[in-house]
């Protein structure tokens, strides 16, 4: 299946998405798409899978419906919580995590030895394009850039936001979900403020290389018998 089918399927599967998290939030489309900082006449052609929004602006339509961004890749349920945006300059936002894409995107070519070319010449996209994702003067589709991403051999995980405000309430989302798939006994010894010295020696622990490790075992044994 060439790249362009997969861009278009993907677009119409996250068209569907989109539209399904932004019901479960109970947001008018003029609504949902003010909180993003796009037309509504833009959201509804992602919604439409007419077009597809980059990954800065799914990751600000994520944290504006307080959405965990696996929810784009799946079919779990949404999250009915208010959103978070108070006081965000959203629309600027966008701009620095669409320069912070394509300077990813270029280090991913780059790393791979790759001219833009020859991954215009692999993706079908052309080579003025690319260019304009990589110096951010253009939002790259989330469909494109995981084709592209997939055609580096990278993952789509290692673009996501990670040190600015979305990309540190992605992180707790993500830590609150791994804690709630942990078996109910884990969940509830993590949960009482009596083990807590228990999980701050497991942490000192892993951190210690094997020799030392085993150096804590021998003198364990020492003291046992």
């Amino acid at each position: 299946m060439s790249i362009q089918v997969q861009v278009a399927l993907r677009s119409k599967k996250l068209g569907v998405l989109i539209r399904d998290a932004r019901l479960a939030a109970r947001k008018t489309l003029p609504e949902c798409a003010q909180l993003v900082g796009v037309t509504s006449g833009i959201l509804r052609s992602w919604e439409e899978g007419r077009n597809a929004p980059s990954l800065p602006e799914l990751e600000v339509l994520a944290y504006s419906l307080h959405l965990p961004m696996r929810h784009f890749w799946s079919k779990e349920a949404m999250s009915d919580d208010a959103p978070l945006t108070g006081g965000m300059n959203l629309p600027a936002l966008i701009g620095i995590r669409q320069r912070m894409v394509g300077a990813l995107l270029r280090q991913q070519r780059e790393n791979t030895s790759l001219s833009l070319r020859a991954l215009s010449e692999q993706s079908g996209i052309s080579v003025a394009r690319l260019k304009a994702f990589e110096l951010g003067e253009r939002p790259v589709p989330l469909p494109e850039l995981e084709g592209l991403v997939g055609l580096l051999g990278g993952q789509i995980e290692a673009i996501f936001d990670q040190t600015g405000p979305i990309g540190k309430w992605m992180i707790q989302q993500k830590a609150v979900q791994d804690f709630l798939e942990l078996p109910p006994e884990l969940q509830n010894f993590v949960s009482k403020p009596v083990n807590r010295p228990y999980l701050e020696l497991a942490m000192k622990l892993s951190g210690m290389s094997t020799g030392k490790l085993r150096s804590v075992a021998e003198d364990l044994l020492d003291i046992t018998f």
